[in-house]
């Protein structure tokens, strides 16, 4: 985890990293969004090899190059099975042409705000073919979205002629070594070092008796966040809502989303009915993060729904897994809930994290005028049950 967390750093710096593969073989990547422009140079002279561009299937899909048919779902990987299944459910796409793509043309691949849906042209000579599940590529993609950048990379291999170690290699040009298969096993151990770190009790309007829990992982990155009302009994399904962080509803009252009315609807309904708890998880935007989260907001103005501008930005619609909030009710006690929801995906996949769900507990507040058309997308293309 910690190579995997410098590595995230390093990337959203802009720097090179490199990445060793299951074979023992190494190449370098660097994050197109924060690349310089000399970096591709850089990776020529580091490497020897040829640069080229790794997007995410979704993101080759919106580029023409790429069938919409073979992408598979999110919601289709539970998040409790083998460490990578959700890395490679995701998939990745290599796009080369010959001599390599330059630093202008990898941007305007992986950048909708350079390369509109319906605009410009592709390099000529431009190929794409799938990434290997565990390729450097891959796993360059994946780290940039784990970095919360646009999911794509520049990467090129050391020819396997020159016989370098990775460590040794690495270590001579000053890049942070990684491992393919550790940044495929990145979001399961991250999930299974979650520790209450701290507890402290805050009352809230409506609702005085309340206590905050807060949960870090072990790479030290950000915190979930249980509220827990009341004193819920551990041995009843507790009445529980699982809450993705929104920055711009939750706090300052954005009309766009409904989330801060789901969010003090609930606290509400929670201390209306004598206890329960709000899991406040980090997953803003979906899961892409706030820029990420901005950048779809440019693109929903250009008339495209919720779910079709994540996918522009290379993401899937929802990115979000619910294995943390499931790790968190059972160090607070609780093994079934009543789940505040209208999302079926939450009910299906917390159930399949081992979390019993005894009951469906509708959670609808009425469209405001701005907000019609993204509660419309949730009903008519993610199931949502208003």
């Amino acid at each position: 985890m910690r190579a995997v967390d410098r590595a995230l750093a390093a990337l959203r710096r802009g720097e090179v990293v490199a990445i060793e593969t299951a074979d023992g073989t190494v190449g370098a990547a660097v994050s197109v969004e924060s690349v310089a422009l000399d970096a591709v140079e850089r990776l020529r002279a580091l490497t020897g090899g040829t640069p080229r561009l790794a997007v995410t299937r979704r993101r080759a899909v919106v580029l023409g190059l790429a069938s919409a048919k073979a992408v598979q779902p999110v919601s289709d990987i539970a998040d409790d099975q083998a460490p990578g299944a959700v890395v490679e459910a995701f998939g990745a796409m290599v796009l080369d042409r010959p001599g390599g793509l330059t630093a202008d043309q990898a941007h305007a691949l992986a950048d909708p705000e350079q390369h509109p849906k319906a605009q410009g042209s592709l390099p000529e000579g431009l190929t794409a073919r799938e990434a290997c599940p565990g390729s450097r590529e891959a796993a360059a993609v994946d780290l940039a979205r784990l970095a919360r950048l646009l999911p794509a990379a520049i990467s090129a291999d050391l020819p396997s002629s020159s016989g370098a170690r990775a460590v040794e290699w690495a270590a001579e040009h000053d890049l942070l070594l990684v491992r393919a298969s550790d940044v495929a096993d990145y979001r399961v151990h991250v999930v299974r070092t979650l520790r209450r770190v701290a507890d402290a009790r805050v009352p809230l309007v409506g609702s005085e008796n309340t206590r905050i829990y807060a949960f870090r992982p072990a790479d030290g990155g950000p915190e979930h966040l249980a509220i827990v009302i009341g004193e819920p009994d551990p041995r009843q399904p507790v009445l529980a809502r699982l809450h993705s962080e929104c920055f711009t509803g939750d706090l300052l009252g954005s009309l766009r989303c409904d989330c801060g009315d789901q969010l003090r609807g609930a606290i509400a309904e929670i201390a209306r009915q004598g206890s329960g708890v709000l899991l406040y998880l980090a997953q803003e935007g979906r899961g892409i993060g706030l820029v990420n989260k901005l950048r779809a907001y440019r693109i929903q103005d250009r008339g495209f729904d919720t779910v079709d501008a994540n996918e522009i930005l290379g993401f899937e619609a929802d990115e979000r897994v619910y294995l943390p909030a499931a790790e968190m009710l059972r160090q607070l006690g609780f093994e079934s809930v009543r789940l505040m929801t209208n999302n079926p995906e939450k009910l299906r996949q917390l159930a399949r994290c081992g979390i019993a769900v005894v009951e469906r507990v509708a959670h609808i507040f009425p469209a405001n005028g701005h907000n019609e058309a993204y509660l419309r997308t949730k009903a008519e293309r993610s199931g949502h049950m208003f």
